[in-house]
Parts: structure tokens; sequence; C-alpha cells
């Protein structure tokens, strides 16, 4: 494996830091409270440079394609979003993009930028990634069969994560779970530990797009979610798995916490339970700064308790310093 000069992303604001856990954390005693309303910008947003893909996943709530943005538009994005911390540039599939390496170029000097893939491009465009990217976030459901069923094709992803670490990359990996992938997650989260992974991030789909064909019962309850991530814990104490666990689920505490820019600039609160297609709109960060956005978002206490790791189960990464990463909670 070749020597990457290790990155050195731009750091949130204030008592706010980026951990090696590939989260944020409180460096300070302010509240999740007093953070939240001294911000005038939030911490981190979605950005959708694409809604195309090469997978279909059996949980994915992008089914609406619309062109991609032109690169002068995702420039005005990035001049409107100045003092964001974070930055996912998502899709859909956002390798798919032959200009990924451009956009990468783009927002690299202004923010933190985390590249949530399907890795099946890792190939082509990890080498335009190093040195300028905080994490890259592979979705894998575990074993062959498991990721095969749910996401696409387990060995494609598996070339995509190889080239990531041939290169150097940090990487992190994100499971969604049903019922019936509840056996996988031991397996997914060894193979975050072999691969050196920050973290293993766990979400519970959302009842939109394809999720909606999914059968009831692979829907858990918020008890069968605790008990799972509890088995979890006890399983990374027995194997001494290092990676940061984190666990969404979908309660009032979670409502609307992420910002999501669409590919037209359109920016939502996400997901917020009672509104069309689980969006609530913000504005169009191709007319306005991101701080007039901030000034309509009505959660931002959710926004922040959130990416702090106040209200989702998590456990620090085993290599993060005592006090800059998460604790286990309910």
């Amino acid at each position: 494996m070749p020597t990457v000069p290790p990155a050195s992303p731009p750091q949130a604001a204030g008592p706010v830091t980026f951990t090696a856990g590939h989260h944020f954390a409180v460096t300070g005693a302010a509240s999740i409270e007093e953070v939240a309303e001294t911000a005038t910008v939030p911490l981190s947003v979605i950005l959708q440079i694409t809604k195309r893909c090469n997978f279909d996943c059996s949980f994915c709530s992008e089914t609406l394609q619309l062109p991609d943005p032109t690169l002068a538009e995702l420039d005005t994005i990035r001049t409107n979003l100045a003092g964001v911390g974070r930055v996912f540039l998502s899709g859909g599939e956002p390798l798919l993009r032959r200009d990924f390496g451009e956009i990468v170029d783009m927002y690299s000097q202004d923010f933190i930028l985390g590249i949530p893939t399907n890795a099946t491009r890792g190939l082509q465009y990890a080498k335009s990634m190093v040195g300028k990217v905080a994490f890259v976030n592979v979705g894998l459901e575990g074993p062959r069969a498991t990721t095969n069923r749910v996401r696409g094709d387990y060995d494609e992803v598996m070339s995509g994560i190889r080239a990531f670490l041939e290169h150097g990359l940090p990487l992190s990996l994100s499971a969604v779970v049903y019922r019936s992938t509840l056996h996988a997650l031991p397996f997914t989260y060894q193979i975050a530990d072999v691969i050196g992974a920050g973290k293993l991030k766990l979400i519970l789909p959302l009842r939109k797009g394809n999720a909606l064909d999914l059968e009831e019962h692979e829907f858990i309850s918020l008890d069968e979610a605790g008990q799972t991530f509890d088995r979890l814990i006890e399983a990374r104490a027995v194997h001494d798995w290092r990676p940061a666990l984190r666990m969404t689920t979908w309660t009032p505490e979670t409502e609307g916490h992420m910002i999501l820019v669409e590919v037209t600039g359109k920016a939502s609160a996400w997901p917020v339970y009672d509104a069309p297609d689980l969006l609530e709109p913000l504005g169009n960060l191709l007319e306005e700064p991101v701080t007039e956005i901030w000034k309509r978002y009505r959660f931002k206490r959710n926004h922040f308790a959130k990416y702090l790791g106040k209200s989702i189960r998590t456990v620090a990464n085993a290599s993060t310093a005592a006090g800059t990463g998460g604790h286990a909670r309910a």
C-alpha cells in the first residue's frame, strides 16, 4: 500500500471538531441548545450532484430522475454554502459523473468532504480524491448474498473498496437495517474492522421510494433496533472491533435533522415525517446564501443533536481520544 500524506480537511468552526470516527464532537462545555442557538449555518449538508445511479437499492428514496447540475451551478452553490462545516457530495451515485474529480477540487478547499458511494467507480476516481476528502462512506450489507439482494453487485463494491484502500483513503461503511439483514450485521462490522473503517453507520429505512415496496415485516421497531445495537456492542467487546458504531432511528429527536440540497439547488429539511416526500422546503442555494435558509430551518436542535451523536446510539472509534467521540446512549 503506498504512503499517502494525511489529508488536512478544513475543520468546523467554533466549539466543534471533526473526529477520527468521521463525525463531530463538542470540544468544550457548550450544550446542544447553546451551539444550535448561536450557529448561523448548518454543521453539515448533503448535496446531490446527480440523481443517476447504477444500482437500484431496495430502500432507495431517490427514484425521481432530473438533469445533473452544471459545474457553474455547483460553483454558485459552493459560494452560497460558505461557512458550512461538512458537505457530502452525494447522489444517486456521485462517482458516475465524469467530472467528479473537478467537483472534488472545487469543494475540497472550503469544506470537510464526505463521499457516500457504492464504490463501483472507485478504481477510476480513488486517485483524484487523495488528500482532498475526509472520508469515503461505502454502502455495504455485509456478505455477498445479502449485499447482492439489498443493493447491487458485492464484488464490484469490494473492488472499489480495495481501490480506496490502495490509495490510502479513509473509509467508513453504512448499512440499512431490515429484519432480513439483521444476521448480516456482525459480518459488516467485521469487514469494517478488517478494512480499518472509521465507523459503521446503521440506518433504518424510511418509507419512501423503493422502500414503499418492502414487506411490512422488514421494518423493525425501536426496541428491536436498540436490542440489535446492544448485541453488536457485546460482539464488539468480544472481538475487539475498533470502528465507531452509530445507529440512526426515526424519532421526534431525529426528525428533519438533515439539510438536503437537490440537483436543482432546492434545500429541504429531511426527513419531516408529515411532509410530502418527507421534505420540508427551505429555499434554493442557486438563489440565496445558506445563512438565509438556516433562518427558516426549524430543526436546528435536532441537526446538532444528531451530528454530535446526542440523539442516536453511538460508540466511539476505539482509537478516538477520550472526550472527542460519542458515548453509548439510547
